[in-house]
């Protein structure tokens, strides 16, 4: 086997990265009749990213959760969208996923490692990743791009080298359930969705109204307007730590609860570089 893009093979073994994708821009077009939601974004791939190891001589999914990823207990039965992917492209392998993205924290975490797979599996075609999920097209590509459609349209643009804090809370958020919220809001009062840069923002803080304030404590430390990643719950202002009040912080906290401070860097497509800091991603 050969290794493909951000693979590197020692004994046999695949070394796969998977990295989270950070939805920097979001507007919901609107619901077609299936019940999806065509979107207009920008996601780009950031250096927060799973570890899957892949032995084509086995069979098994073991699932390893970092400190901070919220994956104990994390399913690695069929559900799992590694396990779907290898049955997507028809291959068979034993895969150890270490996981470091939170679930349920709008990162694509379960995208992301479907889009390794897939690319290690030499499967470029659209369509299979959009029938796994509808961040898997972007996770498959990487790197930039504008994403349309139900996630199916994924156009890439030019890396640029960017610098983000997350700021990931303790607790994740329904995806349905702000999606749903949104609707409801476009049926009686749109104008309530606002012009932020992301159009689910005020429904996911309607959904989990914690939300709001972490949304305010990261404001008020970062002298920054924090964005909701994708439907949340991590929210992320633009800039190094050290520009935005928080070098050297790795959480901070609410009420006695605490919420991780992650910087991160944006990664161009292919990238197999070292992840963001294990004292504060793993």
């Amino acid at each position: 086997m050969e290794p493909e893009g951000d693979a590197v093979e020692r004994d046999g073994i695949a070394h796969l990265r998977a990295p989270a994708k950070l939805t920097v821009g979001l507007r919901v077009l609107g619901r077609r009749p299936d019940g999806l939601h065509e979107l207009e974004a920008e996601m780009v791939s950031i250096d927060l990213a799973d570890e899957l190891l892949v032995d084509p001589s086995g069979d098994a999914l073991e699932v390893v959760a970092s400190p901070g990823s919220r994956a104990v207990g994390l399913s690695a039965g069929p559900d799992n969208l590694v396990r779907r992917a290898l049955a997507a492209t028809g291959r068979r392998a034993g895969v150890r996923l270490v996981k470091r993205i939170p679930v349920g924290g709008g990162l694509g975490g379960g995208s992301a490692d479907a889009g390794a797979i897939l690319r290690w599996a030499e499967c470029a075609d659209p369509a299979v990743a959009a029938s796994l999920g509808a961040d898997v097209p972007f996770c498959q590509v990487g790197g930039r791009a504008e994403v349309r459609g139900v996630g199916e349209e994924v156009s890439p643009l030019p890396y640029e080298a960017r610098s983000f804090v997350l700021l990931v809370p303790p607790f994740s958020v329904d995806t349905g359930a702000v999606y749903r919220a949104w609707d409801h809001m476009v049926d009686r009062r749109p104008e309530d969705i606002g012009d932020g840069p992301n159009d689910l923002a005020v429904p996911a803080e309607l959904v989990e109204p914690r939300l709001a304030r972490w949304r305010e404590l990261f404001g008020e430390v970062t002298g920054r307007d924090p964005v909701l990643a994708g439907s949340g719950s991590t929210l992320f202002v633009e800039g190094a730590a050290s520009d935005v009040g928080l070098e050297g912080r790795k959480s901070l906290v609410v009420g006695g609860q605490h919420a991780r401070v992650v910087p991160v860097r944006t990664v161009p497509a292919g990238w197999s570089g070292e992840p963001a800091d294990a004292s504060v991603a793993s």
